[in-house]
């Protein structure tokens, strides 16, 4: 069995898999090389470096382990004209993704930015105008392993959590969860509108002018799923038109944001650099999912954890 790590990770998170799995063979290098690609029953990757031709040189290849929740950049068709098994790291991003947006929405509501400002200037102001985050509501758009961790912070803070999914069944740590479908129905209810959702068909531009005219002058909108679920052009006007207080963008329609988008001159958009999943300890959480699944497709199973559905893109 020859396993193929498409970069390169720290030497005992290595050694550590050699030990455990001593009768596979372990590949670990910066980039994909086509010589030891063609030989690879099973690839460990980002993602973003593998083409169609990569997949043509895997011949052996039967299972693809992504270190990362989104496929958007991957040669889905090719994959799944070979039934090349996927699997990824789904739900691993949720402790450090939720301390982001936690944090991005205590920084605003205890006016921490202000308060910075301040700092560097020598100012010494009291009327920063906090405001507080018990007591408020959140509607969070994609409830799964990610909006559910968010969802349980946010309720230590007193905050009534809907969640809106495709089906409208319960997801945890929602105090009411809806249909997506009813999302027109639920912003004007929020203070603080959270999308957690992948890039898909029906996910592409889903938030619109009209839905920014729903939310309240006082909301906060933050996008911490992929940057196409709003045109950029919308966000900009909804902003400027001040129709939101707030947004906080982890992601963005074009990635790095182009040095001349008007983003970067408005004062009520904070912008991050798709950078809030990250932690000292991914890797680590990865291999914590990726080892168990090994140990079952070494038995002859197929039923791994995480397993992606590559057209559909989850």
């Amino acid at each position: 069995m020859k396993v193929y790590f498409t970069f390169n990770s720290r030497p005992d998170l290595q050694q550590q898999l050699i030990e455990h799995f001593p009768k596979v063979e372990f590949t670990f290098h910066s980039r994909i090389e086509n010589e030891v690609l063609a030989e690879a029953d099973v690839l460990v990757t980002y993602g973003e470096d593998l083409n169609d031709e990569h997949i043509k040189i895997a011949k052996n290849l039967k299972w693809i382990f992504v270190a990362s929740a989104g496929i958007e950049k991957m040669p889905r068709k090719a994959i799944a004209d070979r039934n090349i098994i996927v699997s990824n790291v789904r739900g691993i991003h949720k402790k450090p993704m939720a301390e982001s947006i936690i944090a991005h929405i205590l920084s605003l509501k205890r006016s921490l930015p202000y308060i910075y400002n301040n700092q560097r200037n020598k100012i010494w102001d009291k009327k920063g105008n906090p405001t507080e985050l018990n007591g408020s509501t959140a509607l969070i758009i994609g409830p799964g392993a990610i909006g559910a961790e968010i969802g349980r912070l946010l309720q230590a803070f007193e905050v009534y959590t809907i969640g809106l999914n495709r089906s409208g069944e319960d997801a945890p740590f929602m105090n009411e969860t809806h249909k997506i479908s009813n999302l027109a129905q639920q912003l004007p209810k929020a203070d603080v509108v959270i999308s957690i959702l992948p890039s898909t068909e029906e996910t592409t531009h889903m938030i619109t002018y009209e839905h920014f005219q729903l939310m309240r002058d006082n909301a906060i909108f933050m996008n911490f799923g992929r940057g196409n679920l709003v045109q950029t052009d919308v966000l900009i006007r909804a902003l400027e038109e001040k129709l939101i207080y707030h947004a906080v963008l982890d992601v963005f329609e074009v990635e790095p944001l182009p040095y001349d988008n008007k983003l970067w001159e408005l004062d009520n958009v904070t912008i991050s650099p798709h950078c809030s999943s990250h932690s000292s300890r991914y890797l680590e959480r990865s291999l914590e999912i990726f080892k168990p699944s090994l140990e079952k497709w070494l038995n002859g199973e197929t039923d791994i954890e995480n397993q992606m559905d590559i057209l559909r893109g989850y």
